[in-house]
C-alpha cells in the first residue's frame, strides 16, 4: 500500500493514520543490510528479502484477492527493489518505501490488464464535485476496535474488487484520500465513497462470519512466498 500509468513515485513521510493491522518497530540489522545491498552484498539483499517477504506477500494478497498473483507480484516486488535499492535515501522507514514500490507495482499491473481500479459506481455527491456531502473518510472506529482478525481478513478478501482495493490501501496501509485519487485516478470524494461502500459492506459480511467464503488468509498461506 500507490499504489497507481505513473512510474515509481518516492515514499512520503510516515503517516499519521496507521492503518488497522498495525506495523512492526524498526528491526535489527535492517539498517545495515540495507547499506550492504546498496553496495552490490547478496547476502544482505537476502536478509532483507527474508526480513521483509511475509509482509510484501500479504500486501499484495489483500489487494490482488488470488494466492497465484499475489506469489508472483512479490517476486517481481523484490527484483524491482534489486533494482530499485540505491535510490532508497532513508527519507520514511524502509518497509514503508518497499510498500509503496509494491502498491505502485500491483496497480501498474491492474491497468495493464485494463481493469478498473475502483468500482464504476456515482460518488456520493452526484453533482461531481471533489468532496461528498458527508465525510466519510474519518476512521472507523467500530471496524478498528475488537474485531476478529480472522474473519475482519476474511471479509476483507470477500469485497468486490473497487472496495476492496480502496480499503486496503486507506484502512491497511495508511494512505490519504488525495493520495488514492492521484493512485486510483479518481475524484477525492469516490475514493471517500468507496471506502464508505468498503465499510459498510464489511458490516454486513461481519454480522455473519460463518458464511464468509474459506479463501486463503494472508497469514495462512504466506508461507507461498518463500
Amino acid at each position: 500500500m500507490s499504489c497507481q500509468g505513473q512510474t515509481m513515485m518516492q515514499a512520503s513521510p510516515a503517516r499519521a493514520n496507521p492503518g488497522l493491522f498495525k506495523r512492526n518497530p524498526p528491526i535489527v540489522g535492517e539498517a545495515e543490510a540495507i547499506e550492504a545491498a546498496k553496495r552490490g552484498d547478496p547476502e544482505a539483499f537476502a536478509q532483507l528479502y527474508n526480513l521483509h517477504k511475509r509482509r510484501v506477500y500479504t500486501l499484495c494478497l489483500r489487494m490482488l484477492g488470488n494466492v497465484s498473483a499475489a506469489e508472483d507480484m512479490t517476486q517481481n516486488a523484490f527484483l524491482h527493489l534489486f533494482r530499485k535499492i540505491g535510490s532508497f535515501r532513508g527519507d520514511s522507514a524502509f518497509s514503508t518505501w518497499l510498500h509503496r514500490l509494491t502498491v505502485n507495482l500491483v496497480l501498474m499491473q491492474l491497468r495493464k490488464k485494463g481493469l478498473n481500479l475502483v468500482s464504476l459506481e456515482e460518488t456520493v455527491d452526484p453533482s461531481g464535485e471533489d468532496t461528498p456531502r458527508r465525510d466519510f473518510g474519518s476512521r472507523d472506529t467500530v471496524l478498528a476496535g475488537s474485531v476478529d482478525r480472522v474473519a475482519l481478513e476474511r471479509a476483507v478478501a470477500a469485497l468486490p474488487p473497487g472496495y476492496r482495493m480502496v480499503f486496503v490501501l486507506h484502512d491497511v496501509e495508511g494512505y490519504e484520500h488525495n493520495e488514492i485519487a492521484t493512485m486510483l485516478d479518481c475524484s477525492i470524494g469516490n475514493s471517500k465513497s468507496q471506502l464508505h461502500k468498503a465499510r459498510l459492506k464489511l458490516r454486513e459480511l461481519l454480522r455473519n462470519p460463518g458464511r464468509l467464503p474459506q479463501s486463503p488468509l494472508p497469514s495462512q498461506s504466506a508461507e507461498s512466498a518463500k
